[in-house]
């Protein structure tokens, strides 16, 4: 049985462990680089897959499925996270595009994401505030859409946390499903968060590889050759062949 509780505190307790506040929106792209021995790959994995969470002795690995919206992708990772901290008994996981299907861990993993982006307190207030502003009772899709751009999830995890916390019915998720992004956009939104990664930028390595073949260099366990070899496997083509342009950067 799922323990909704139990997850909000392990989801409050992670946050605070990476140094963030329990209320705040978080980038949580940038806070898993708090982590140690983490390598975070990005990587388009097709219409089925949403995650995959390993964990070595020395390393683990996370990768996300960059096909998906930028706003699917952050939630995926908040939910990778749970089996790499909270799941004792897998060492490998792999996730599915649905949220709240599968197996109790999968479903415990979305509960976990779902307060980890969006805390419990805080959607109260956000949404009261809403209610109060507009003198209305009820949310509607414009609702919705500025409470998922304030936590930057996808406009599907935002519904689930919102049925999840009874602040909408089922019944009230098919009027909300359709010109998502076109009213985002009147809103005066930027939409990226609805859309996936571009083609030029969906492949890419970041943390603990890319740090160990620098190392593995610098003290010359492996050759300028095979340090090459390790970042182009890597997607890291920049660090290889240098940052074009990168003389003409004003760095403010």
């Amino acid at each position: 049985m799922i323990n909704k509780m139990e997850l909000s505190n392990m989801a409050s307790i992670l946050r605070k462990k990476l140094g963030e506040d329990e209320s705040s929106p978080i980038d949580v792209f940038q806070l898993v680089q708090k982590i140690e021995n983490l390598t975070l790959i990005f990587f388009p994995m097709g219409k089925n897959i949403s995650g995959v969470c390993y964990k070595g002795n020395k390393s683990n690995v996370i990768a996300i499925n960059s096909g998906m919206s930028i706003g699917r992708q952050r939630f995926s990772l908040a939910h990778e996270l749970y089996h790499l901290f909270f799941d004792k008994e897998q060492l490998s996981s792999v996730s599915y595009i649905q949220i709240g299907k599968g197996d109790e861990k999968e479903k415990k993993a979305d509960q976990f994401a779902a307060y980890f982006l969006v805390p419990q307190s805080s959607l109260y207030s956000l949404v009261e505030e809403i209610k109060r502003n507009n003198n209305r009772k009820v949310l509607n899709k414009e609702d919705v859409i500025r409470i998922e751009q304030y936590y930057g999830v996808s406009h599907k995890a935002m519904i689930y946390r919102l049925l999840e916390e009874g602040y909408i019915g089922y019944n009230d998720t098919k009027k909300m499903e359709s010109g998502v992004v076109e009213t985002a956009a009147r809103l005066g939104y930027d939409t990226t968060l609805y859309y996936p990664t571009s083609e030029t930028k969906n492949k890419l390595v970041l943390g603990h590889y890319i740090a160990l073949s620098e190392y593995l260099l610098e003290k010359e366990f492996i050759s300028q050759g095979k340090y090459e070899e390790l970042l182009l496997a890597a997607f890291r083509d920049d660090i290889v062949y240098g940052f074009e342009g990168e003389d003409g950067v004003v760095l403010d």
